[in-house]
């Protein structure tokens, strides 16, 4: 009971593989947007709703995704635990509806966990377009468990979902561990150790290992681990065993409950994804994606035509607006603070608004209808071995590329990645090589006054990226990464989709992001009236010089210290005054791209992989950026430049 006598809500925990629908289900229950994405590793953090629905009030939780209880990535360690923690919570186990033969061996796990379970079984409506829409009645009566068809993103099945997780009760132990595994577990089990746990340790997962251990003693634990060891050897063993029992467990089980899916329909996209998937045909399509998406939509469009239309509308009506009332101002430096040189209306918004709210807008766009078209999965499995000599695996691809819409979301995504040593590797690559949108966007729109510029740039920031992630990937140790990541259908985007997913990062980083430039404003300001700003400018100088560029673009480079992305629109005013021409350009925005990452992303980088990392990645992106700024800068002088 409540503080006021009253009952409290109920409590549902979400649970299911990466694109199964978790999240759309999350709000169509709660009303709360999380994020509804068609490719894995979205959720990388617990979210908290309220559903009030079909007359049942309840507190939803919404996981990361997960294949299996025995964790790989950071993220499915967040959802077991949250599911382990919270024995008294009904589970809603989100499958596909599509492809129940994946996800219906973490059924039978949280079967024998034993708390209240559902089963919602969304996707209904791509499992009905390809002919094989399960029998849901069926395979509710096989399973022993509530079983309702949903198709989340639409609102279907919801309310009936919500009406079975409210009478929800814990299942009978129809589905435990399948012969001979339950031998050994069940000594354990005798012992008071959870059975899920019991098999999880004997699977080598360490953090269940150490609670078996704490239960059934070390003597009896090691006993078992050693039983295990003398039938199916190693740990992994042991897993691959057992999943594959499991698995004729689920095939068994499906039997006359899925219809055999559409031939034609297989084969279309079968055909499909050879056509994305091989190297042939798979990497122009890259190209094309880079060069008409990124290049021509983010770089060409919202830096070019949305930038300069509200730059437009700065310079000539709000900029002046704002002098004329400030003028009214008594105190000079008060003035100077709303609109001078560094105020917070013409530098800290006019910057926020004008250059980087429009490239960061376009640039999600573009994001979210690859993601939502399940392209990004098949990019990352055809990026796969080249990402491995790099240390890295095809998962890495949606980290990196999200890092090219916002280094900070990018740097806490790198979570879901298996190994701590491709976290790092991750980490590097994006604070160092991998632009965001807005930083992206302001120096491709500065260096396309020359093609051969926008190449040296590009060709750089390459080999920049394979050089340095090769040299990590062999200087860290640590065993390379596996990969295994499910095809989502590919499906058109959803509009309604898209634009929520949209809207709701760029809400995210503007509200990121403003308060940042208003307090690099204030810095700035601060820095200029006490002198600081110069003596920090003129310290620069000579290194500024060493590279070729003139003095003035030390000012850009301390804008970077707080922002990329203000530093790079530092370069853009220079430009457009004509203080650098294409040459030097070049050589600016190779170093300025190269350099430290914002404030916000070292804050999540210290956050994420420590105080000391977040220090050596900052020290590396320093020595890179000038290093390579001043080579490219000597090169061109070498050749003679160009115009």
């Amino acid at each position: 009971m409540g503080a006021s006598g009253a009952p409290r809500p109920a409590r549902w925990l979400l649970v299911g593989a990466p694109n199964v629908g978790k999240s759309a289900l999350f709000g169509r229950l709660t009303g709360v947007y999380s994020t509804v994405s068609n490719y894995p590793g979205t959720s990388v953090e617990i979210v908290h709703g309220r559903a009030t629905l079909a007359g049942v009030r309840a507190d939803v939780v919404d996981t990361p995704g997960m294949h299996t209880l025995l964790a790989v990535t950071e993220d499915e360690r967040v959802a077991r635990r949250a599911l382990l923690a919270d024995a008294d919570a009904t589970v809603i186990h989100i499958v596909d509806a599509a492809h129940l033969e994946r996800s219906l061996p973490l059924t039978l796990q949280l079967i024998a966990l034993g708390h209240p379970l559902v089963v919602a079984c969304n996707l209904m409506d791509e499992a009905r377009r390809r002919g094989a829409a399960p029998d849901v009645a069926l395979l509710a009566e096989r399973l022993g468990v509530p079983v309702v068809g949903t198709v989340a993103t639409a609102g279907e099945g919801v309310e009936d979902l919500a009406a079975a997780a409210a009478a929800a009760v814990s299942p009978s132990d129809g589905w435990g561990l399948p012969e001979p595994f339950a031998v050994l577990a069940r000594g354990l089990v005798e012992r008071r150790a959870l059975p899920v746990t019991a098999e999880l340790a004997l699977a080598g997962d360490e953090e269940c290992l150490q609670q078996v251990r704490g239960v059934a003693g070390a003597d009896a634990t090691e006993a078992a681990v050693a039983e295990r060891h003398g039938r199916w050897g190693s740990a992994e063993g042991f897993a691959v065993a057992l999943a594959t029992a499991r698995r004729r467990m689920v095939l068994a089980l499906l039997a006359g409950v899925v219809a055999p899916p559409d031939r034609d329909e297989g084969r279309r996209r079968r055909a499909l994804d050879r056509l994305l998937l091989s190297p042939w045909t798979g990497l122009p399509l890259v190209a094309l994606v880079l060069y008409f998406a990124f290049y021509r939509l983010v770089g060409g469009f919202g830096a070019g035509v949305l930038v300069d239309g509200i730059e437009t509308l700065f310079e000539r009506w709000i900029g002046p607006s704002v002098r004329q009332v400030t003028a009214l101002v008594p105190w000079a430096p008060l003035r100077d603070l709303i609109a001078g040189p560094y105020g917070l209306v013409t530098l800290g918004v006019r910057y926020a608004v004008a250059i980087v709210l429009p490239i960061v807008t376009t640039f999600f766009l573009v994001f979210a209808l690859l993601e939502d078209c399940g392209y990004l999965p098949r990019l990352a499995l055809l990026l796969d071995r080249a990402l491995k000599r790099l240390g890295l695996s095809g998962r890495a691809v949606i980290p990196l590329v999200l890092g090219f819409g916002c280094g900070t979301m990018a740097t806490l995504v790198t979570r879901t990645l298996e190994t701590r040593r491709e976290r790092l590797i991750a980490t590097l690559l994006l604070a160092l090589a991998i632009p965001c949108s807005a930083q992206l966007g302001v120096v491709l729109g500065i260096l396309s006054v020359s093609a051969a510029a926008v190449t040296v740039w590009a060709l750089v920031l390459a080999l920049v990226f394979l050089v340095v992630g090769r040299l990590a990937a062999l200087a860290l140790p640590g065993r390379p990464p596996s990969f295994y990541m499910e095809l989502p259908p590919l499906r058109w985007p959803s509009l309604r989709n898209v634009l929520i997913k949209t809207g709701t990062r760029v809400r995210w980083y503007f509200a990121e992001i403003l308060p940042l430039f208003l307090l690099a404003s204030v810095l700035l300001w601060a820095g200029e009236l006490t002198g600081l700003l110069t003596r920090a400018t003129a310290a620069l100088v000579p290194v500024v010089r060493a590279i070729g560029l003139p003095p003035a673009a030390a000012s850009a480079f301390l804008y970077g210290f707080l922002r990329r992305d203000f530093g790079a629109a530092g370069l853009y005013d220079l430009a457009r005054h004509g203080a650098l021409d294409a040459a030097g350009l070049t050589t600016a925005a190779v170093t300025i791209t190269l350099f430290v990452p914002c404030v916000a992303q070292f804050l999540m980088m210290r956050k994420e992989r420590g105080l000391g990392v977040a220090l050596t990645v900052l020290a590396v992106a320093t020595t890179i950026a000038f290093a390579m700024g001043g080579t490219v800068g000597w090169l061109i002088r070498a050749v003679g430049g160009w115009s």
